[in-house]
């Protein structure tokens, strides 16, 4: 299959959506699976290919992982690694999740510093940080950090940064702590949806925890994690994107089933620029009535504007009226693809990496471009739904990574997604 996505926007997308499994819901969870010494069966899993290569990552830990559509089952009784494989590593940051069960079952853990990132390097360094607290020593050699517990891991209270709330240290402190000797706090913790789905599973396998869906967890510590079902919550950041892009293209999109409380800060906004929003029990529904006016985001931790979310949100804001200002606080350098928005016609002046000023344009016009990561190549695809003419966007290895069967839920919504070879396929 092509690695280039070819789209003819100006089309309205209308109808439903039936979402897929959160990504960043099941990985932290597959990664927990470990600390359980008997079977584990996970539901709404989507099948996209992060969740693929985290499946081959505890394969290569011992773990026993099998699919039957949309259910995983695994067994890491026989856990047996310690040290992860560098490409798969390489390839993914949720590789970085294992840090907290590995020690918890290991008492150690070699991790490549997933995608190049340096150890001081946000977030890696809060999660290295946070586990120190629960008695781990570490060490950095050249690419790799090295994760020991030679005593054992201990409760204790860890303090994570209140402005940032990190959910991979969220994560990996739980995961350790669901194993440690006596009781963990933890203070400014994630309060993401994501976040109060991983404490169920823990929950269901065992782990005393209370706090779930606050910024303070208290965990229990137990010997032994028995076998559990689970069921992963849909993926807000697929349900915000399809909503975006509903607006972008003035039509009426309804997704489901999630909770609309997950998606308030995107809601509100929405609202605040003139579009039509429907809260459901378990779904929402878009309608992009007219052309929306400007408005200004800031990125920010649960329940704040979703970082994921901000890309596609720039480029509704390159199609409202007036003036629009976007705040990117918890990435650096995640605005870089707005040069791509340039290109179709859209005015905007980035003050630094994380500031971009908009002043919106009625039309974009469908360019060749190029999507360097998940979120960026998503808001592309948003673009060309919305552009006058053809659009083709390399880097679809890159969007498929964490939007399962995209191109099909498209099309099904009225949007033309051709064969990379249609209408000969010339670039722009």
């Amino acid at each position: 299959m092509s690695d280039r996505l070819h789209i003819r926007g100006g089309r309205p997308l209308t109808g439903e959506v039936v979402l897929n499994g959160s990504k960043n819901g099941a990985l932290p969870i597959l990664a927990a699976a470990l600390l359980v010494e008997e079977p584990v069966q996970l539901h709404n899993v989507p099948q996209i290919s992060d969740i693929e290569k985290m499946c081959e990552l505890l394969r290569g830990q011992g773990a026993v992982v099998t699919r039957d559509g949309d259910t995983l089952r695994l067994d890491a009784a026989a856990l047996s690694g310690a040290a992860i494989d560098r490409d798969l590593a390489a390839a993914m940051r949720g590789s970085f999740y294992l840090l907290g069960p590995l020690l918890a079952r290991r008492r150690r853990a070699e991790i490549p510093l997933p995608g190049g990132c340096a150890i001081g390097s946000r977030p890696v360094d809060y999660v290295i940080r946070a586990l120190e607290g629960l008695g781990v020593v570490t060490e950095e050699r050249t690419d790799v950090v090295v994760c020991t517990a030679p005593d054992g891991l201990h409760g204790a209270t860890i303090t994570l940064d209140p402005v940032y709330r990190s959910p991979g240290a969220t994560f990996n402190v739980a995961m350790a702590a669901a194993l440690a000797e006596g009781r963990t706090v933890i203070e400014n913790a994630s309060s993401d949806p994501e976040v109060e789905n991983f404490c169920r599973f823990l929950q269901a396998a065992g782990v005393g925890i209370e706090g779930e869906g606050t910024t303070r967890l208290v965990i229990e510590g137990q010997k032994r994690l028995h076998r559990c079902a689970h069921t992963i919550l849909s993926d807000r950041i697929e349900a915000g994107t399809f909503l975006i892009a509903a607006a972008a293209t003035r039509g009426e999109v309804r997704v489901h089933p999630l909770r609309p409380a997950y998606l308030d800060s995107l809601l509100d906004k929405l609202e605040e620029m003139g579009v039509t929003v429907l809260r459901e029990r378990d779904a929402i529904t878009v309608r992009g009535d007219a052309r929306p006016t400007g408005a200004t985001v800031y990125t920010m931790p649960y329940p704040g504007f979703p970082t994921d979310l901000q890309p596609p949100m720039v480029v509704l804001m390159c199609l409202a009226e007036g003036r629009s200002e976007m705040r990117e606080t918890i990435y650096d350098g995640r605005l870089s693809f707005v040069h791509e928005l340039r290109r179709m016609g859209a005015q905007v002046k980035l003050a630094s990496g994380q500031h971009a000023m908009i002043e919106g344009v009625d039309a974009l016009r469908g360019r060749s471009m190029e999507g360097k990561d998940m979120r960026a190549g998503a808001a592309l695809v948003v673009a060309a739904l919305a552009a006058e003419g053809d659009s083709y966007i390399a880097g679809r290895h890159y969007i498929v990574r964490g939007y399962e069967r995209l191109e099909e839920k498209l099309r099904s919504l009225g949007a033309q997604v051709l064969d990379d070879e249609d209408e000969g396929g010339d670039e722009q």
